[in-house]
């Protein structure tokens, strides 16, 4: 993997650039539509790459595992060609699955013990064991077997989990170091800050994870229930001190606003299930603001979901039939929700891009985040 930094804003400390992977190359800063069980929900890989124009997608590790099991997906030759993806992946270590399941998993310093949520079976996940479960997947890129910490987090408890953190990944990067891809293509594994909301936490972490010089780096525990103010915070904090030269991934954030506020801030990759989730319950984001297209207002309205018509979607159905059809409960509203949200995500990325390349992405931002904002 390669990473090539092409311009920066001259008002913020926002990057465009591009990462060089062997399924393709990924412009940043990118939006990457969650794949949890090796699907997009409800949207065909076909509309995900010609229509949504995705350049990366993510798959999750213990979702992987359990369902339909690493054995299948070796069979298939890796989950590229079990899914019919040829762009570039990244898998979720599951370490954010396991921390969800709080009531069902036990962590100690040689793993976590976990209950399924399928059928209630018992897992042992080590840092060893989730990077040769990643190379059985075949992601571009993999991450680190983490511990992500809960908000609120006392302080001994953030301090205790970071430096667990820590040996897991000198852990992870002995296995992936002693293994080889399956598939015949590269794989870059990325670590993972942590260390909650505190600032001196965060700097260590940072300064751990910059250490071990990996091809890219991740940021975690965050848009976990902290407020938004809290998260810019860190996430400055913490691209003052990863390099410049390698990608910085924001994982699990967020809101249009979030990513257009963290990638001022130095961040290059993004993904969240805000998009097809809200899609899928009838709230659209559009350039104007945000639309719940259930409301009786947009009855006989029969504009485009955004007059921007940033997916094609916005240019075949109006306000009027989609709202039709989440009120008559038909699948296709759902699916139109989803298709929509993610293709506005991925023109926003693509946009921010074009403005820094310009030099007026800060002023750009400003207006965008004042829209973006307004209920309609």
């Amino acid at each position: 993997m390669k990473f090539n930094l092409l311009n920066k804003d001259p008002q913020s400390k926002a990057r465009a650039g591009t990462i060089e992977t062997d399924h393709g190359v990924i412009e940043t800063p990118i939006f990457m539509p969650v794949g949890t069980a090796a699907t997009v929900k409800a949207v065909h890989q076909r509309e995900i790459r010609d229509d949504i124009q995705a350049q990366i997608i993510l798959g999750n590790t213990y979702h992987l595992y359990l369902r339909p099991g690493t054995n299948i997906i070796q069979q298939a030759g890796g989950l590229h060609k079990f899914n019919g993806w040829d762009r570039p992946i990244l898998t979720d270590s599951g370490g954010y699955q396991v921390y969800s399941l709080a009531d069902n998993r036990k962590i100690t310093e040689e793993g976590v013990k976990f209950q399924s949520h399928i059928d209630g079976s018992y897992h042992f996940f080590t840092p060893e064991n989730v990077m040769d479960i990643q190379r059985t997947i075949g992601a571009d890129i993999i991450m680190a077997f983490d511990e992500c910490t809960p908000y609120p987090c006392e302080y001994g408890y953030a301090v205790r989990s970071i430096d667990m953190t820590h040996r897991w990944l000198k852990r992870c990067f002995d296995r992936f170091n002693a293994t080889d891809p399956l598939y015949g293509y590269s794989q870059a594994l990325f670590p993972i800050v942590q260390g909650s909301v505190y600032k001196d936490l965060r700097i260590k972490s940072a300064e751990v994870i910059a250490s071990f010089n990996a091809e890219g780096n991740a940021i975690g525990g965050l848009s976990v229930g902290e407020p938004h103010e809290d998260m810019y915070a860190m996430t400055e904090v913490v691209c003052n001190i990863l390099p410049e030269s390698k990608p910085r991934y924001l994982m699990g954030v967020g809101t249009p606003i979030n990513i257009l506020e963290n990638i001022a801030l130095g961040i290059d990759m993004f993904d969240c299930v805000m998009p097809t989730r809200n899609g899928r319950n009838g709230t659209l984001f559009t350039s104007q603001g945000i639309i719940n297209i259930k409301n009786k207002k947009w009855e006989n309205d029969f504009s485009p979901l955004d007059e921007f018509g940033t997916s094609f979607v916005d240019k075949e159905y109006t306000k009027a039939y989609v709202r039709h059809l989440f009120a008559s409960d038909e699948i296709l509203g759902k699916q139109i929700g989803s298709i929509h949200n993610l293709a506005f995500y991925l023109w926003l990325v693509k946009e921010a891009r074009k403005q820094i390349i310009a030099g007026t992405f800060h002023p750009w931002k400003e207006k965008m985040v004042k829209q973006m904002a307004v209920r309609l």
